[in-house]
């Protein structure tokens, strides 16, 4: 009879070892605590992810909450009613010259602003603050050119109120101008609505006559000019260096070189295009032409990087398809190649368009900071864009500039979300599926 090996027993005098535990051995103290600490590390990797997420969203909902605070403001104006007696000012105009194009020249020079400066004297006294706006004739002139029968007879007509009644009409004045404002309010001469001033006009040293379509339509000029460049010249070196270039050092260099540009500062590119468009090439400064061309040389590589990897994303075997039932290399890219690829396309140019959209320094060195009082009316046409304004503005010593700079910050983050919604809009109409 044999003998039977029990693990431990002694053999031959010595005792044999046990077996050691397997290293896929889930039971075992050491494997557990390995389970537990990864269990942890995981949980603490998410609980990190939904804080970053968190933290991300607190800071744009705060974003949002400050500029809507700030900002609302500036969409609201005070305005006061002010009794004006046309016959006694007896304004040297007629009524030929207020129905032609000539209206507002013939109103300047008849003396309406020193007129209206005196009938708010006679309305409302000598008072410790000015009652209305500078540019509080501004309404009267529209109210005559929109019905010149009034000069005929007395009127009441609205003005919009000086700054300094303006920021006692919301709570932040000194105790001279809440005194003012207080009286007039009393009296039931006040009252606010919408400042669509602030929409239709442009730039002005009166913050209560700033307006943001003056730089509103250079942003719609200069993105215009930008995207007709930028994204056929992108999308068409993309298709050329995926379809058509061949695979040597040249293309590699060249693929090197996109990828650094789009990493460059953009106030390179204000350099090079003062140097350029403005010393070498004498194009008119402050143009939407100009800014156009500076910001198409910025975004052409992030919209070049963009269209290269979204026809590499379109599967070979659909140009194989292609080309195997005859159709020429040219078909293949345009009926097949780029339909796949333009949602991604669309969504690198959306990322070039809003990197453009918000860029300042690169203008300010072609001169589009300069003081635009009027909307500009050509490409080449002295203009500023929203971003400029707003720099502009954000640098004023007169409170009453702080909401009406937090007001165009909302205008912009509108326009760009519209933007941003008008090119998904057409990347999902256009996306294909396979």
């Amino acid at each position: 009879m044999s003998d039977t090996l029990v693990p431990g027993a002694p053999v031959g005098g010595q005792a044999t070892p046990a077996p050691a535990a397997a290293p896929t051995d889930w039971t075992t103290d050491a494997m557990q605590r390995r389970i537990r600490r990864r269990y942890a590390k995981e949980r603490r990797f998410r609980l990190l992810g939904l804080g970053a997420v968190i933290g991300s969203a607190g800071f744009l909902a705060f974003l949002l909450v400050t500029m809507l605070a700030n900002g609302l403001g500036g969409f609201v104006r005070t305005e006061v009613a002010l009794p004006i007696d046309f016959p006694a000012i007896a304004l040297d105009v007629t009524p030929e010259q207020l129905s032609g194009r000539g209206a507002d020249l013939a109103l300047a020079s008849a003396g309406l602003q020193d007129s209206v400066e005196a009938a708010a004297l006679a309305a409302f006294g000598e008072q410790p603050v000015d009652v209305i706006s500078d540019n509080g004739w501004l309404a009267v002139r529209r109210a005559i050119k929109a019905d010149p029968s009034i000069l005929s007879r007395t009127a009441v007509i609205d003005v919009p109120v000086s700054p300094a009644l303006e920021r006692a009409a919301k709570g932040d004045a000194d105790a001279a101008a809440e005194s003012v404002y207080a009286r007039l309010q009393a009296d039931g001469r006040v009252n606010s609505g919408f400042n669509r001033d602030f929409l239709v006009s442009a730039d002005s040293t009166d913050p209560t006559a700033v307006g943001i379509w003056g730089a509103f339509k250079g942003s719609l000029l200069t993105m215009a000019v930008t995207f007709l460049i930028a994204f056929p010249i992108g999308v068409l070196s993309a298709v050329y260096l995926e379809e058509y270039a061949a695979k040597n050092r040249w293309t590699d260099l060249i693929e090197v070189s996109i990828n650094n540009l789009a990493a460059v500062p953009s106030i390179i590119f204000g350099l090079l295009g003062l140097a350029v468009f403005l010393n070498f090439a004498g194009l008119p400064r402050s143009a939407p032409i100009v800014g156009g061309l500076t910001l198409a040389l910025m975004i052409t590589p992030v919209i070049v990087i963009a269209s290269r990897n979204a026809i590499k994303a379109v599967p070979p075997s659909i140009r194989d398809a292609a080309l195997g039932i005859g159709a020429s290399r040219v078909q293949v890219v345009f009926h097949h190649v780029l339909p796949l690829a333009l949602p991604g396309i669309m969504t690198g140019t959306i990322i070039g368009m809003a990197r453009a959209l918000g860029e300042t320094a690169p203008l300010l060195l072609i001169g589009m900071r300069a003081f635009i009082a009027s909307p500009p009316t050509g490409l080449a046409d002295p203009a500023t864009v929203l971003p400029v304004q707003i720099f502009l503005w954000s640098d004023q010593v007169d409170a009453g500039f702080v909401e009406k700079t937090s007001a165009a910050i909302i205008v912009l983050l509108v326009f760009l979300l519209a933007m941003n919604a008008i090119a998904v809009y057409l990347r999902n109409r256009f996306e294909t599926r396979w």
